[in-house]
């Protein structure tokens, strides 16, 4: 079986995590909070944690994209589906899952820019640097990871494992 029987990250680890980046959200966002973004479908278990931990009246939107068949990038990244909240001159929080090639939170980012908004931060639950083929960065970092493709925790193989409560590597 490809998937790991032991968690790259325990239930435990993520929500001390979340707990820790809703801390440096709050404080950030403390006078004026945000419209949180959680990007489907990869980040609904980490947008919903990190909501309800962290100690502000945020307005809730989500958004989809889509760029990766079976375990690659395709490096072509489509909307599927995109926030019904105003956007302009709204500053933003970009939840994602995962930062991999950066590909997608680049032009989530990019497309959230030419709606108006007023600036558009990203919070990921993990990052994987050594992929990254564009230039973009998060401002709030729950994990940086190794060259792993990993499942669970509301990330997928195929529309599989999202169910998990931690999160485990796929080897391919």
């Amino acid at each position: 079986m490809p998937l790991q029987p032991e968690p790259l990250y325990t239930v435990q680890a993520i929500q001390q995590r979340v707990q820790e980046l809703a801390g440096e959200i709050t404080a950030e966002y403390f006078d004026a909070p945000p419209l949180c973004l959680i990007t489907l479908k990869g980040a609904m278990h980490f947008g919903s944690d990190l909501l309800r931990a962290m100690d502000l009246p945020v307005e809730i939107d989500f958004i989809r994209a889509q760029s990766y068949s079976d375990t690659q990038s395709t490096g072509m990244v489509e909307l599927l589906y995109t926030p019904t909240s105003t956007l302009q001159g709204r500053a933003v929080l970009l939840i994602e899952d995962i930062i991999d090639t950066g590909r997608t939170a680049l032009a989530l980012r990019e497309w959230l820019q030419e709606q108006g908004t007023a600036e558009c931060r990203i919070v990921t639950l993990l990052d994987k640097s050594a992929r990254r083929e564009v230039d973009i960065q998060a401002d709030f970092i729950g994990f940086s990871i190794e060259d792993h493709f990993v499942v669970g925790f509301g990330m997928d193989y195929n529309e599989q494992y999202r169910e998990l409560p931690d999160i485990r590597i796929w080897e391919t």
